[in-house]
């Protein structure tokens, strides 16, 4: 049996301003309707051979993921929270410790979830092929055939054939190249461009990392045996997986271990690592625009327009990134997308948060935007999902007035318990315990008009929460 083994812990900054550290890349619909994890899912989902998924991911991502799972009717081998990032290769030995406690044969498949793959059918071929080398003792990459010099990706060069099977040893790996260095590359052959996805049996990973990185297996195992459920997750032990030193897959194992192998992989894969790959992969106009969203365009090349919340014009350009969101606009020429990331420093580094939030942001109750903010007020937008509710809670500087728009609130206020319906409106007095929640079966909007000395999201006293927030 292969476990696919879904590595969700990026954050994709230079896909800003869509991407952003609350709902990072892989969360996003970006080629498709489904977004990067959904269609990383869906690519074994069924699939004779393979497990349910098992997902490894920020814990602050949970919801997000959990809810995009049950979109896509999967049920998922396990959902296990990382309480601070650590890299590649603690993921893979939390996944390959728990698998092998239930298998001790498992193969797992590491995919990482932010990737696009245009021939799915070609990458399964692949992995039922590489399920022979794993077979014969090899930790199997899957090396992508570069069709052009590209400084954005590290390399592997292929070494001997192995007996009997499509995979090469390894040579060597190598890193991001300048401009001549990948073009020679290319022009010698035999390299290829390194995927970060990899097959491998359970028992051979933890070999290995046994055998180089001991520290790494022993802090994964301390932070299993702690582990915890929570709802539909598990909790790993945080302080000992805090303690567990990070490193990537490759640097822990695969350069150093002589039971590496790479099979070449023609599959139309792309890690959608900037603005730019997103227009290569793209559909393009008779121009060679990819254009998304309400979006005019008037003697405009080779570039692309996205627009979410209005509409965005462009006028005798070429060569850029547009991209316009409620709270941010992009432009870029499209050969400097890397050059993003900058952008995301410079707003952590002023204390500002477009990095983090868009102006709606999603809660396992339902979502809420601002809609309006002052000197002290804010007015926000709020929607409920049928049968969810928030926590009861409390706040300390600030009153809020709910005025239903669509649907019907139950409302907890003090003492009292009312049903609020459409045009009716509630006074919640500061310092008063309350909880709204949507009985119904459609959706529950409301606004809300916020009153105080201090509207900060972290004036918020829980009392009881049904998804486990403190």
């Amino acid at each position: 049996m292969i476990h696919p083994v879904i590595l969700s812990g990026g954050s994709g900054t230079r896909l800003w301003p869509l991407s952003r550290a609350a709902v990072p890349k892989q969360l996003l619909p970006l080629a498709s309707e489904l977004s990067l994890l959904q269609e990383t899912v869906q690519r074994f989902a069924g699939q004779e051979g393979f497990g349910a998924p098992l997902v490894v991911c920020n814990q602050e991502h949970r919801f997000l993921i959990a809810e995009q799972l049950r979109q896509l009717q999967v049920q998922p081998e396990a959902i296990v929270l990382e309480p601070v990032g650590r890299n590649t290769a603690p993921a893979a030995t939390i996944a390959a410790l728990r698998l092998t406690a239930q298998d001790a044969d498992a193969v797992m498949l590491l995919l990482p979830a932010d990737h696009l793959i245009a021939d799915v059918a070609a990458f399964r071929s692949l992995v039922a092929q590489g399920l022979g080398v794993v077979r014969q003792g090899y930790l199997v990459t899957f090396g992508v055939v570069p069709h052009q010099p590209e400084t954005g990706y590290g390399y592997i060069q292929q070494g001997e054939a192995l007996g009997g099977t499509p995979a090469r040893r390894i040579a060597r790996f190598v890193e991001k190249p300048g401009a001549e260095a990948a073009a020679a590359m290319l022009e010698q052959g035999g390299y290829f461009w390194n995927s970060g996805m990899f097959l491998c049996s359970c028992q051979r990973w933890l070999q290995e990392m046994r055998r180089f990185r001991p520290d790494i297996v022993q802090a994964c195992e301390a932070a299993l045996a702690g582990e915890r459920a929570d709802l539909d997750f598990c909790r790993l032990d945080e302080a000992a997986f805090a303690a567990c030193p990070s490193d990537s897959i490759d640097y822990a194992v695969m350069e150093r271990t002589d039971r590496a192998a790479v099979l070449p992989a023609d599959i139309g894969w792309n890690d959608i690592g900037a603005w730019s790959a997103l227009w290569s992969v793209g559909a393009k106009d008779a121009r060679a625009n990819v254009v998304r969203g309400d979006v005019w365009l008037q003697d405009v090349d080779t570039s692309l327009v996205r627009a979410e919340s209005r509409m965005v014009a462009a006028i005798g350009v070429r060569d850029l990134v547009i991209v316009e969101t409620a709270d941010a606009v992009l432009v870029v020429d499209r050969n400097r997308a890397q050059d993003v990331k900058q952008v995301v420093d410079a707003l952590k580094q002023a204390g500002r948060s477009e990095h983090v939030f868009h102006t709606r942001v999603q809660r396992p109750w339902g979502w809420y935007e601002g809609v309006d903010v002052g000197e002290r007020f804010q007015v926000k937008r709020i929607c409920v999902k049928p049968g969810a509710s928030l926590s009861l809670q409390m706040h300390h500087h600030r009153a809020e007035h709910w005025v239903v728009v669509r649907g019907t609130a139950q409302v907890v206020r003090g003492d009292d318990n009312l049903l609020v319906t459409e045009n009716e409106s509630v006074y919640i007095p500061l310092g008063t315990r309350h909880r709204l929640e949507n009985p119904g079966k459609l959706p529950l909007e409301i606004i809300e008009v916020q009153s105080g000395s201090y509207l900060g999201e972290d004036d918020i006293v829980r009392y009881s929460d049904a998804y486990g927030r403190s």
